[in-house]
């Protein structure tokens, strides 16, 4: 009988463990089949998909898998930090300073560093792509992050001295570096560094008064925020790129600096349904249109007409027409500041070369979508464009302009006849109709 029973319930014993591993297996198979099914859905995901379920803050490497990660390199640049900071300050101050005040905004006097320190806290590389386009060059792509602790304090004036702080800087950006190599040590003659527009960069910061209150000057804030976004687009945005040449290696930057590449011809024609600005009567509208903000030029005013027509054509530099865009701005001429009544941009990716295409944008309240509260109907402007891509010749012609144009507008702000250099022109030598 022992025997007999032991058969049994070894036998039993036997099934319920073969039972017990086929069920295991199949568990582990269903689990397989489930997480593979995720896998493939996360990778069918695209960018905006990812943006929704990470936020704007998701490292280029999660989607774009050439993006490699180099931990090592934070670990490095960390320790470096100290002494990165210290040098990085000095060229900001002796090469930024000049910027804001090319760039300085009417209303403000002066605006230079009063205190500038990049902190402790070292920036974060959270990916990085490197790719050759072009033989005797290599081109890399940063994902950089930083939410450090610096201490910066402009000294703005503009009838009364104001120093402003800015805290809680926060950047979020994507970095082009470009080396130009060369047979000699240290091997690279040249780097260019630029910003990539897409995703676009990002600048978060709050400013705070030190000892005053930012009321002292209206509209302080949106000035600074506005320099700032004028300086990144105009000076640091791709195409847009500053060359720095490394000592002791002669070279020739020439092919490195940004160029004209075509001219657009912008003919503002009209606008429709404007949002009136005025207590009494009607506004007084005029446009502005530019690709960069150094180079704006400025219909006449319409005086007490929310549908002024203008039928004025303005050549514009064109250096990137791939990624470049133009911007047509509608003011309300009034006594002290003029009244933005709306804004539109137009893509040049899709013109073709010598075909004038007449285009109807919707006016907005801003190109920043986010900031877009007001959803009311700011009326329309219809345009026409036309491209043309510069022969070798012509764009050394157009560089010439360019010069000239710049040493102009310097000079009419050092007569007094615009307060800045980014203050439209009315430009005959640009302007018909």
């Amino acid at each position: 009988m022992g025997f007999v029973s032991g058969m049994f319930m070894g036998a039993l014993f036997g099934i319920s463990i073969m039972a017990g591993w086929r069920y295991m297996m199949r568990n582990r198979s269903r689990n397989r089949a489930a997480k593979a099914a995720d896998i493939k859905l996360l990778g069918s995901l695209d960018r905006e998909d990812l943006k929704k379920l990470c936020g704007d803050n998701y490292p280029e490497w999660i989607s774009f898998p050439v993006y490699e990660q180099v931990k090592w390199l934070n670990k490095q640049l960390s320790k470096l930090w100290p002494y990165v900071a210290e040098a990085a300050t000095i060229i900001i101050r002796e090469s930024v300073e000049p910027i804001l005040e090319e760039y300085r905004p009417s209303g403000i006097s002066s605006l230079k560093f009063s205190r500038l320190s990049l902190g402790n806290v070292a920036p974060k590389i959270e990916g990085i792509r490197i790719q050759s386009q072009k033989q005797g060059q290599i081109t890399m792509d940063m994902d950089f992050r930083w939410g450090g602790d610096p201490d910066i304090v402009l000294g703005i004036e503009a009838g009364v001295s104001l120093p402003i702080q800015l805290k809680d800087l926060q950047v979020f950006t994507i970095i082009r570096v470009i080396f130009q190599l060369c047979e000699e040590i240290p091997c690279i003659s040249a780097v260019v560094v630029a910003l990539l527009s897409e995703p676009k960069p990002r600048f978060d910061y709050t400013l705070k008064a030190v000892g005053g209150s930012l009321t002292a000057i209206p509209g302080l804030s949106d000035m600074i925020e506005d320099t700032v976004n004028s300086i990144i687009t105009d000076m640091l945005q791709w195409p847009h790129r500053i060359v720095v040449p490394l000592g002791g290696v002669p070279v020739d930057t020439s092919d490195l600096e940004l160029k004209p590449q075509g001219k657009l011809m912008l003919t503002i024609v009209k606008a429709t349904h404007l949002k009136n600005m005025e207590m009494m009567g009607k506004s007084d509208p005029y446009a502005v249109a530019f690709i960069r903000p150094l180079e704006k030029f400025k219909t006449k005013v319409v005086e007490n007409n929310l549908n002024p027509v203008w039928d004025q054509t303005f050549h514009l530099t064109v250096e990137d027409k791939e990624t470049q865009y133009a911007v047509v701005e509608v003011f309300d001429e009034d006594i002290g500041s003029d009244q933005r009544l709306g804004i539109a941009k137009l893509p040049l990716v899709d013109l073709q070369p010598d075909i004038e295409i007449e285009i109807n944008l919707r006016l907005m309240p801003s190109l920043d979508m986010l900031k877009i509260k007001d959803k009311k109907d700011r009326g329309n402007i219809i345009v026409k464009a036309k491209y043309h891509h510069y022969t070798k010749e012509e764009q050394d012609a157009a560089l010439a302009e360019e010069k000239k144009m710049l040493e102009n507008k310097e000079k009419m702000r050092n007569d007094g006849v615009i307060n800045s250099t980014m203050d439209a022109i009315d430009d005959p030598t640009h302007v018909s109709g």
